[in-house]
């Protein structure tokens, strides 16, 4: 999706206690559980993971966090804004019920928001999104993978639904690498990877205006120039595989919006492309009018 080319992250004010919002429905339920074993979407039993609370520190703040609910800011800081409904299916293994718990435990922290969507003339979408301050919580702690870039806020409203999805996208293509052996290990947003094409550039100075200098910079990135531009996915997904070998596939989550050259571009520099189930026929069409083979899968 196109984006201002060089991002800078949003800037906003530290968050003051607030009444929770609730996620989906389950209002009432207590924050108890101090262990979980529960079955995958493919029926696979999870082993049980230890919850118990952990303190944290950030200035003069204290704050207490379960396991999941720690591995819930990584998980929503990654992408910076997922859909409580897609966290609630691949983060808690169906379990709403326990993700609206934890969720409420952190806006009642200030590290956790919920912004509301609307889709029309259906019901609106909960969105959730990092505070500043719980972006400072996870760098500080240090256990975040290494590498790994934290967003805070919500840095598009018009497009907060497409940056949601991605997530899901994530989930979908993880859960094809796993099933061959392999594992994910580190995503990058467009964000990211505009962010340090833009300081390699910059650092070449004049040089960097030429096509030759854009082409070396790309191939340092693992990018392509596609008709004299460095097409950058909106996903990229860095993992192993079976063989212990490290590898990263770019994949870009196109919608009925995007226009046929562009689409054609993205096909082009080998990206994996994904749609929504409601527009993928669509953008089939617009392969096969264009004489395309790039595949594009349903999402």
């Amino acid at each position: 999706m196109s984006r201002d080319p060089f991002p800078n992250e949003p800037e906003i004010g530290e968050q003051t206690e607030r009444t929770p919002v609730p996620v989906d429905g389950d209002r009432n339920a207590d924050h108890t559980s101090d262990s979980q074993s529960v079955a995958s979407r493919d029926g696979r039993q999870r082993p049980e993971v230890d919850d118990s609370v952990r303190t944290y520190y950030l200035r003069d703040r204290t704050f207490l966090l379960r396991e999941s609910e720690f591995t819930t800011l990584v998980e929503i800081g990654r992408f910076r804004v997922v859909h409580s409904k897609d966290l609630a299916e691949f983060g808690y293994v169906g379990d709403t019920k326990r993700l609206n718990q934890d969720v409420r435990h952190l806006q009642q922290q200030g590290l956790v928001e919920v912004k509301s969507i609307e889709r029309g003339s259906k019901d609106a979408e909960n969105l959730l999104v990092l505070t500043k301050k719980a972006k400072r919580l996870l760098v500080q702690s240090g256990r975040v993978p290494q590498g790994q870039a934290i967003y805070y806020g919500l840095k598009k409203p018009r497009e907060a639904k497409h940056d949601a999805a991605l997530y899901r996208l994530y989930q979908k293509e993880s859960a094809r690498i796993e099933s061959a052996g392999g594992g994910p290990l580190r995503v990058s947003l467009d964000y990211e990877l505009k962010r340090i094409l833009h300081r390699e550039l910059v650092q070449l100075g004049n040089q960097g205006l030429t096509r030759e200098a854009r082409e070396r910079v790309a191939e340092k990135l693992g990018l392509v120039l596609v008709n004299d531009k460095v097409q950058i996915p909106d996903l990229r997904l860095e993992y192993e595989t079976a063989d212990h070998e490290r590898r990263h596939i770019d994949l870009e989550l196109a919608t009925r919006n995007y226009r046929p050259r562009a689409l054609a571009q993205k096909a082009k520099a080998g990206f994996s492309i994904y749609a929504p189930r409601e527009d993928a026929s669509k953008l089939r069409r617009v392969f096969d009018e264009s004489e395309l083979t790039a595949r594009i899968f349903s999402l």
